[in-house]
């Protein structure tokens, strides 16, 4: 990955969030064969820049997601409910920087995410403080009962979360500035490969692993114009898809979940890509 962006001009974190912070903005995904990934990002003006840090232009991620024994977080999402929420701890594993996140959707339809920071070494639990966190944004929500079904413990609310699935990938970040005829279009967008998905038990003990290695997935993040990025991959009639790296993966170890809002994207690319299960990843940073 980073050989395909070395033709690109660096920028740094600090200049990405001041020339395109887009606190509002349109999303889209797209999923790609890595193969494709060359000539797309070769169809890219010569004035987008990567994201670079420590002259690195690629992070490695690693995120733990918590939901309930009944997978009240994964099926709100699947059947599309109108208040549903989504708890993870997000790792940068280059930097040892960590944080709690919270995504939530209420009754206006309108999606928040906030986020604390939470220490990595703890990144399959919830801290006291993080508990008090989860609950306090899924009653500002209007999201309640969490757990009210928890057989095992009988523990509601944000006690009754626990890590479920874990994802690991290496993000590329890229800034794409607004064309000159339009102002305001500067957009950003993250490509993400090296996939996998690992399920763990309650206490954060990692079992079986779906790995994506041909697969890449792209988000592009603008204003209310499409971006340069869309338009590009519009040309290699490449089309956004409806996917929640969760979602996907939960769906795709265990076929028994509902999954219709991912069924294209499961069976058309995400599953025929996949190499076999297997067991836990051998991970330096894996906490149990």
């Amino acid at each position: 990955m980073t050989r395909l962006v070395a033709h690109l001009k660096a920028i740094d974190l600090d200049e990405l969030n001041a020339l395109a912070s887009l606190q509002t903005r349109v999303d889209r995904k797209y999923v790609v064969s890595v193969a494709a990934l060359g000539q797309v990002l070769a169809d890219l003006d010569g004035d987008s820049r990567a994201l670079e840090i420590d002259g690195v232009r690629g992070s490695q991620y690693e995120s733990v997601y918590f939901d309930t024994d009944s997978l009240e977080s994964y099926q709100a999402a699947a059947h599309r409910r109108r208040r549903r929420f989504k708890v993870r701890t997000r790792a940068y594993l280059d930097s040892a920087d960590c944080y709690l996140e919270v995504k939530t959707r209420g009754g206006r339809s309108l999606t928040v995410k906030e986020r604390i920071a939470h220490p990595s070494e703890r990144r399959s639990r919830l801290t006291r403080e993080g508990v008090d966190y989860v609950d306090s944004a899924l009653a500002d929500a209007g999201i309640d009962a969490v757990g009210a079904d928890n057989a095992t413990t009988g523990e509601q609310g944000a006690r009754a979360l626990h890590p479920t699935m874990v994802t690991r990938y290496k993000r590329t970040t890229l800034f794409v500035p607004a064309r000159v005829d339009l102002p305001g279009t500067a957009s950003r967008a993250t490509i993400d490969v090296d996939l996998s998905w690992t399920t763990t038990d309650r206490r954060g003990v990692e079992g079986t692993t779906l790995a994506t290695p041909g697969l890449a997935i792209i988000e592009t993040k603008s204003g209310s114009t499409s971006s340069r990025v869309d338009r590009v991959l519009w040309s290699h009639g490449i089309r956004p898809v409806n996917i929640s790296k969760y979602g996907v993966g939960m769906a795709a170890i265990h076929p028994g979940l509902p999954s219709n809002k991912w069924h294209r994207v499961l069976e058309g690319q995400l599953l025929p890509a996949a190499a076999p299960p297997s067991p836990a990843l051998s991970h330096p940073d894996q906490r149990t």
